[in-house]
């Protein structure tokens, strides 16, 4: 059971982070009183007080936009608390994805750095221009090549007792695979999501 203390503030009201459960992006910040809590446990859908309509608004009760809860988490210092869940369409009065006009996608922190340098690059293509730019002006087949070395250069290195080979050959493989992936009008997540399938 959670102790909140609703005390700290003089409406009695504790901010609630509201994150999306898959992606782990921040999609809005409301305000819950006890009741707007205990609506959002009883109903599972996330409930808050509304400070401006000064009364408890269920997030999607026009819109159809509902907030589906998974979890909740209170902080250390029992005042502010952390709401997972799963969306139903875009979260902002504005249609965006987020109340910070965000696009609610999985990010992969480095890799997709890295996929926006690829895709930079490939879309501003001269083979002059950078190693990658001059892959993609040799085509499809070039890159698929590239590929399989670096795959083959990666067994040859895990049959080895060199660890720093082995993880240089696999930064390449990934490297290319990534450069490979966009080359057919793909990202990283479009395959994430089907290994996330086959878990099921």
């Amino acid at each position: 059971m959670m102790n909140i203390d609703f005390n700290k503030s003089v409406d009695g009201l504790v901010p609630a982070i509201i994150q999306d459960v898959t992606t782990k992006n921040v999609l809005m910040l409301g305000y819950m009183n006890n009741d707007a809590l205990q609506k959002t446990i009883n109903t599972k859908l996330v409930t808050f007080f509304s400070r401006t309509k000064q009364r408890l608004w269920t997030k999607g009760e026009e819109s159809g936009n509902f907030l589906n809860l998974i979890d909740i988490k209170l902080d250390c210092d029992s005042d502010t608390l952390l709401i997972k869940v799963s969306p139903q369409g875009s979260i902002c009065h504005t249609g965006s994805d987020t109340c910070w006009n965000e696009e609610n996608i999985n990010s992969y922190g480095f890799l997709s750095e890295l996929e926006s340098i690829i895709e930079s690059r490939k879309n501003n293509a001269t083979e002059d221009s950078s190693y990658v730019a001059s892959l993609y002006a040799k085509g499809i087949n070039k890159i698929a090549q590239k590929v399989g070395e670096e795959a083959v250069e990666v067994v040859i290195e895990a049959k080895d007792t060199n660890d720093e080979l082995f993880l240089n050959e696999s930064a390449d493989l990934l490297f290319h695979y990534l450069i490979l992936l966009q080359a057919k009008g793909f990202k990283i997540n479009d395959v994430v999501n089907i290994l996330k399938n086959r878990k099921n």
